[in-house]
């Protein structure tokens, strides 16, 4: 097919771009830099730019995370995405997979899959987080074919969990790190997922049934696990743990995706942290 990648200068998007080339797609790539700049904040331009490339599916990993700003980030998922899906439907694109994200769900003491539904709760600011990834994941579903993708906190080449990034300097102690997350090293559960992981999953969503999928590592664990293992990778000071766990951080599982034929070559962080890639 000729795909479409909004995003494909990201942690993601680097990763996939030569991946669905080497599957035979041909690629056309946008995002805020690189050799096809295009703002997906401004709606003419995006139009624009699905229509000169005139794809058959659109692939939609575009972020705002570099200065970890969760406002700025959200824009994007309800803004952006609208003006994405607006432009593919102007085109006559019926496919699109999109990035989200597999922490928005409700409180519970397992792992969730997709049949969890998501977080229903008003507290700031998660409230905010979880109805923006309810707007995109809505305004995707618009088109008949849409996939979602529930990615896991990514790490590997270009992600603040990266060596040298935001969280090795947050646990180094840098009082300027900046990243959405947390070191706190307590029970709160999370799954991870490397970025070459989340890249082949999203080739092959491009065949994949409409719905969303949870695309995560084997291993949900909870922070006073995996903190320290990451911290060794890195090179630093792993923090003391800390007692308590946040409801919602309970991690998610990838059945469902697994059954489609995807699995991580980095089945879990126990040992992809210390193998993160270039």
């Amino acid at each position: 097919m000729r795909v479409l990648v909004a995003g494909a200068t990201g942690a993601v998007g680097r990763q996939l771009v030569p991946r669905l080339e080497a599957a035979g797609h041909e690629v056309v790539g946008i995002s805020r830099r690189g050799p096809r700049p295009v703002d997906v904040l401004d709606a003419g331009a995006v139009r624009r730019a699905v229509a000169e490339a005139a794809p058959d599916a659109v692939v939609h990993q575009l972020t705002d995370l570099g200065g970890a700003d969760g406002a700025a980030n959200n824009r994007v998922r309800v803004e952006g995405t609208r003006n994405l899906v607006d432009a593919a439907r102007a085109a006559g694109v019926g496919r699109i997979v999109a990035q989200s994200i597999s922490w928005a769900y409700a409180p519970g003491d397992a792992p969730a899959d997709e049949s969890v539904p998501l977080d229903g709760t008003e507290e700031l600011p998660r409230a905010r987080i979880v109805a923006g990834v309810r707007a995109l994941e809505a305004v995707v579903s618009e088109l008949p074919e849409a996939v979602v993708l529930r990615y896991g906190i990514l790490y590997g080449p270009g992600t603040w969990y990266a060596p040298g990034g935001a969280v090795a300097a947050s646990l180094a102690g840098d009082p300027e790190a900046r990243f959405l997350g947390s070191t706190a090293a307590d029970a709160s559960v999370s799954s991870f997922v490397h970025v070459a992981d989340a890249a082949d999953a999203a080739v092959r969503a491009l065949a994949w049934p409409s719905g969303a999928y949870n695309v995560v590592d084997d291993e949900p664990a909870a922070a006073h696990d995996w903190l320290p293992v990451l911290a060794d990778a890195l090179g630093v000071p792993a923090p003391e743990r800390a007692e308590g766990r946040t409801p919602w951080a309970r991690g998610a599982v990838n059945t469902r995706a697994r059954a489609l034929g995807w699995a991580p070559v980095r089945p879990s962080w126990r040992t992809g942290f210390t193998d993160q890639g270039v």
